[in-house]
């Protein structure tokens, strides 16, 4: 007995330690708690209003900004930004920080592991947060690999942005977010957990993404361009199992973002009570009033639509006939979709898919967004205060303000009269660190 009673107080020891290693703490990014002055000459303090501020000092201590003074003031460390426009980091609330599109992309989810996404990853992320990114939601990906990222990132092991991350998309079987286009044996392995069938099953799959980390709840409404199978891009989850993902989200406390091409599937999930739509190609009135009336998001990722109508449509395609196929459907039409979108009134948060397109070129959905209607001040408003409200983080971040984080960017030229600007950053502060300076 006695020698039960020590094996199990062994164990009991062990899953502490275990359970106490999958929760790391999270120490400050900036933890020195010195004073910097960033001396401005323009400043987007809070796109909201959209004033530009002039001849501002920035006063930051440790990871946060205490003060926005007149003039350029302060003594010791000077961060010298008086001939650039400054502005906060922006938010790109829809990426895939493991993995990126290329011709080897069917190879790779069977040759690559966890390990090796994770590692992939932290490569992406750094250039991520180097093009002026400070923030992302990553939307769909292994649990292991992007959790590992995100806490990589959080404990400062890995130079990347903050991640706000779901995890595996919940998806139904032989849907877009399943395996698909492998032999049989194959797809059973690649298969992830959150893959659903009924109402009870979509449930479990929620709440095992909750209790493996999820901090948003990702999920797939309709078809997809790039799954390797023709099953179109219209409704795939019934709408009884739509009201179970949303509702078992909500009373775990996490908003339900869905990927979502056809008119039917989306409005199936707006009527569900879902939070918001990742792409939204053939949004149709409806979609619109629905959005409207709940408030709920659009992030139009403009910039995947472009790419793979591009690939597809170009010499070098690497695409499977099915993804092609999709692609020309879809991609042309994402630009007028958006543009339809803001002329109702639709609330969008700046979102690009990076990972369909390159990671690092993720400001070019800013001129996306100009040609399908947007001011520049609307689209870097998407990127900043309006990303942060959607993702619920309004409190950290899409603002420079005293008691806000310092995450702050800055370019050489006004980006409300060229948004391509942005393109260029040239500055980069996260959290009180300067990761880029030219």
């Amino acid at each position: 007995m006695k020698t039960l009673t020590l094996a199990l107080a062994a164990l009991l020891l062990f899953a502490g330690a275990s359970q106490a290693q999958q929760t790391p703490s999270q120490p400050a990014l900036s933890p020195e708690a010195r004073t910097q002055f960033v001396q401005v000459g323009q400043l987007l303090a809070d796109p909201s209003n959209g004033v530009v501020l002039r001849n501002k000092t920035i006063v930051i201590t440790g990871n946060q900004v205490v003060e926005i003074r007149d003039g350029f003031v302060g003594e010791g460390e000077i961060v010298d930004l008086r001939d650039r426009f400054v502005l906060p980091g922006l938010i790109d609330s829809h990426v895939h920080l493991t993995s990126q599109q290329s011709p080897t992309g069917r190879l790779d989810a069977v040759t690559r592991t966890d390990a090796d996404r994770a590692m992939i990853g932290a490569g992406y992320a750094r250039r991520t947060l180097m093009a002026g990114f400070t923030t992302v939601a990553d939307l769909g990906g292994s649990n292991e690999a992007v959790f590992a990222l995100r806490a990589g990132i959080t404990r400062g092991d890995v130079v990347g942005p903050r991640v706000i991350a779901s995890g595996s998309a919940v998806s139904v079987h032989g849907g877009h977010g399943d395996a698909n286009g492998y032999r049989d044996d194959v797809l059973h392995l690649l298969s992830p957990e959150s893959v659903c069938s009924g109402p009870d099953d979509c449930m479990r799959a929620v709440r095992t993404q909750v209790r493996s980390g999820a901090d948003i709840i990702k999920i797939t409404s309709t078809g997809g361009v790039l799954s390797n199978t023709a099953a179109g891009l219209g409704q795939q989850f019934t709408d009884a199992e739509l009201a179970a993902i949303v509702e078992v989200a909500h009373r775990m406390g996490r908003q339900v973002t869905a990927h979502a091409h056809g008119a039917d599937g989306i409005n199936a999930f707006l009527r569900a009570g879902g939070d918001s739509i990742e792409h939204g190609t053939y949004l149709d009135a409806d979609s619109i009033r629905l959005m409207r009336q709940s408030g709920a998001w659009l992030v139009p990722t403009l910039l995947a639509g472009d790419y793979v109508a591009r690939v597809a449509s170009g010499p070098d395609n690497f695409f499977t006939p099915a993804q092609t196929a999709k692609a020309l459907e879809a991609g042309p039409r994402m630009l007028a979709m958006a543009g339809r979108a803001h002329d109702g009134g639709v609330r969008i948060a700046f979102g690009t898919d990076s990972g369909v397109s390159a990671h690092g070129d993720n400001a070019q959905e800013f001129a996306l967004l100009v040609q399908a209607g947007l001011t520049p001040l609307e689209a870097i408003q998407a990127a900043t205060v309006g990303a942060a409200e959607h993702l619920r983080i309004s409190n950290e971040a899409g603002r420079i303000a005293p008691g806000m984080p310092a995450d702050l960017i800055a370019v050489a030229d006004d980006p409300l009269s060229n948004v391509t600007e942005l393109e260029r950053v040239i500055f980069v502060m996260k959290g009180g660190v300067i990761y880029r300076a030219e």
